[in-house]
């Protein structure tokens, strides 16, 4: 184990959080992969002065280490860091294509994501790649484990360390949410009020159960069901689009940017099953983990105050998850796609109108009391193998932004070390959505199902313009 040196001894340690403490068990281990791209080729000659007065002060957990006291409780305990233990500038031969560097980056990418981070030091690491690649003049890629927070959290992290490239003065803005995040409990009492509601509770919460341990989704072109995944080489490959074209099908079919986009992706996949092997492409149980953003707010908080122990929008992991069942692809769904996204949508609708989340979240709380950490964590792996791809999101900000003066071109990040074969991430930046897709390496044809999911956008998109507007009322944001 490494040397380090513990700062502040007498100062009272933070407790790690019960998802913190899921996510560095022997069961499971979660990190983030987040990538910036470059506009013009990397000065990195700021690095170490960037991570040490802009990014460790962002959380005293980037200057920590888990340690566990006498009764076996994990706590958040300072050290003193040493930043190029967490930083790494990779060398490739020099003098080859853009076409070579970008292979490099992707394999880069595939080995990161297998790698650990040790516990014996603060869980993230800076990797700058310098090599262009297709996308871009040179990437900055961080690895966060997720111990440290949330996409929300981390991603609130992340923008702390960029300003406005066109007025640094200036605060980012974000793209107008109408209570996209989960309901919070208030929001869910009038819910029991109403026989539909607490059906779709008890359905959806028995199901859940289910799902998290005895009953699988079927084998299928996107899910091997074989243990051990999660340890497995993974291609990352991203693709964009518009989110102005997503409103104008949102408008015209009178559905939620969430359905509109969870339409697009469940087409896709459904699209890809199909091309692979056509007897397949409607296994019986195919499931998705849409994950929420739990926190009721509406857009990010300053880093400052989502530290404060009183913050409406708290520093860490608070999210949740529900099961979302692919529809399935019928001979009229190949005609008119309009139809496989209202079924979505639907589905989704359903699901809305259910406290089986908040239930869920109960369970897995009185599952840590009473059986500990480790036991929760079983529960959640299960969850996560049992199933057959995750979906989550976040939002970024609408203006170009720019690390120390370097306007950055896109972003994405990709969470990794999860126990399923497909993960897919998105995150909003400058009017587009970049949609990042890790796919196992020999189970699925990355390239193959990156066209799937574009051609359903494209389908999507031209049968919503050419349709004239539904007559029906626009369902609830969700």
């Amino acid at each position: 184990m490494e040397e380090f040196n513990f700062i502040n001894q007498k100062e009272e340690e933070e407790p790690v959080s019960p998802t913190g403490q899921y996510f560095t068990s022997s069961v499971i281990s979660v990190s983030v992969i987040g990538v910036l791209e470059l506009q013009v080729p990397i000065d990195d000659s700021q690095t170490e002065t960037l991570i040490k007065h802009v990014f460790l002060p962002i959380n005293p957990r980037f200057s920590s280490i888990m340690v566990k006291d006498k009764k076996g409780v994990k706590h958040w305990k300072k050290v003193e860091v040493k930043i190029k233990d967490h930083t790494y500038k990779p060398i490739f031969p020099e003098g080859k294509s853009v076409e070579f560097y970008d292979d490099c980056f992707t394999k880069y990418l595939s080995k990161l994501a297998m790698d650990q981070l040790p516990q014996s030091r603060p869980l993230w690491e800076i990797h700058v790649i310098k090599y262009p690649s297709k996308n871009a003049a040179g990437n900055v890629v961080f690895k966060l484990h997720h111990a440290l927070g949330d996409g929300f959290s981390l991603m609130g992290a992340l923008l702390s360390c960029l300003q406005r490239a066109d007025n640094p003065k200036l605060p980012l803005t974000f793209p107008a949410l109408m209570n996209q995040n989960m309901n919070t409990d208030d929001d869910h009492k009038g819910i029991f009020k109403n026989v539909t509601g607490i059906f779709n509770t008890v359905s959806d919460f028995g199901w859940s159960l289910l799902k998290s341990s005895v009953i699988e989704d079927d084998k299928s072109p996107i899910r091997s069901g074989e243990d051990g995944v999660e340890f497995r080489p993974i291609t990352i490959t991203t693709m964009t689009f518009s989110l102005d074209q997503i409103k104008k099908i949102k408008a015209n079919l009178q559905m939620t940017i969430n359905g509109v986009i969870c339409g697009v992706i469940f087409l896709g996949t459904r699209l890809y099953m199909q091309e692979v092997n056509n007897d397949e492409k409607n296994a019986n149980s195919t499931t998705a983990l849409v994950l929420l953003n739990t926190r009721n707010i509406g857009g990010y908080k300053s880093v400052q105050e989502m530290v404060k122990t009183d913050a409406e929008s708290q520093w860490g992991n608070q999210f949740a998850f529900i099961h979302v069942s692919l529809p399935h692809l019928t001979g009229k769904d190949s005609s008119n796609p309009l139809n496989f996204a209202h079924k979505a949508q639907e589905i989704i609708k359903r699901k809305k109108n259910s406290s089986a989340v908040i239930l869920t979240g109960k369970l897995l709380d009185a599952v840590r009391r009473y059986r500990g950490p480790e036991a929760t964590a079983k529960c959640i792996h299960s969850t996560l193998k049992n199933t057959s791809m995750t979906v989550s999101n976040v939002i970024g900000p609408v203006e170009r932004v720019a690390l120390a003066n370097q306007p950055i071109k896109g972003m994405y990040f990709m969470v990794v070390g999860v126990p399923q074969n497909l993960t897919i991430t998105m995150v909003s930046y400058m009017g587009q959505l970049r949609v990042a897709v890790g796919t196992e390496n020999g189970l699925i044809d990355s390239h193959k199902y990156k066209s799937c999911v574009e051609n359903a956008f494209d389908l999507m998109f031209k049968a919503a313009t050419s349709a004239s507007p539904a007559a029906t009322p626009p369902p609830e944001n969700i």
